[in-house]
């Protein structure tokens, strides 16, 4: 059974669902919520667009501020923001600052606003006080930071202490865990080859590690990885730890469902 939270009051949650866990793996948007409930939360999932990364990563701030608008006047009334990803989080916390810094009418919401966000391990482990799962998975698993994760939102033992308690699974650490996986949304566009080499480093990491399947928090790296894989030829499972850790890990990998 999981342990219950050290702060035993209920709190009102939204969840921000992310763009890839609606319209690619909505199990992890599922497996999230109920993370969240285990730890005592009422989750509520309003209706959401994009954060806009993809247009501010384009260089469109434009629309990246009118989505960003969207967004704060949606989920600005709620304590606290979940997401199951860092790279979403990071263009929330961080990001929307920096877009608003010139617009007086904005810029004190936008910072208001930032500090709600998190990245959904840190928040329950951080300020749930989760400890522990009751979820089963026995296999050797590599965990990949993401850069969003790892770099902006300062996110690398929360995951692993959870995984930790995971019965059966034993996590298997990565030489170079730092390492990107050549995803970095339009990166892999616009350098392909570079992407898809980087994607392979990462791949062999993994493969020397002993590990018999990939896990991680955003789902874009994860994709990107199990996408490449697909295309090698092998069958290395590939999961978000939302999934694991809610129990999921018996389900379809990532890019498994259409094979």
């Amino acid at each position: 059974m999981t342990n219950p939270p050290t702060d035993s009051k209920r709190v009102r949650v939204a969840l921000f669902v992310t763009c890839l866990v609606d319209i690619f793996r909505p199990a992890v948007g599922f497996a999230a919520a109920k993370l969240l409930e285990d730890a005592g939360c009422e989750v509520e999932v309003p209706a959401q667009t994009c954060c806009g990364q993809p247009a501010y990563n384009g260089g469109d701030a434009s629309d990246a501020r009118e989505l960003a608008k969207r967004i704060i006047t949606t989920f600005e009334t709620y304590e606290f923001i979940v997401a199951p990803s860092g790279s979403c989080a990071g263009m929330m916390r961080i990001h929307y600052p920096r877009l608003f810094e010139n617009d007086p009418a904005w810029s004190a919401r936008a910072e208001q606003f930032a500090v709600k966000i998190h990245e959904l391990f840190s928040f329950l482990v951080n300020v749930r006080g989760m400890k522990s799962v009751s979820a089963k998975c026995a296999l050797a698993t590599a965990y990949h930071d993401s850069c969003s994760s790892l770099r902006e939102m300062g996110v690398a033992k929360e995951p692993r202490l959870l995984l930790s308690t995971v019965e059966g699974l034993r996590i298997c650490e990565l030489s170079e865990p730092q390492s990107c996986c050549g995803f970095g949304g339009f990166f892999a566009v616009k350098y392909p080859e570079i992407s898809a080499r980087m994607a392979d480093d990462k791949i062999a990491d993994v493969q020397a590690s002993g590990a018999g399947m990939l896990i991680g928090a955003d789902l874009g790296c994860l994709m990107h990885l199990a996408g490449r894989l697909a295309r090698r030829g092998e069958k290395t499972p590939v999961r978000h730890a939302a999934e694991v850790l809610a129990g999921f890990a018996a389900e379809p990998g990532i890019g498994e469902e259409s094979r």
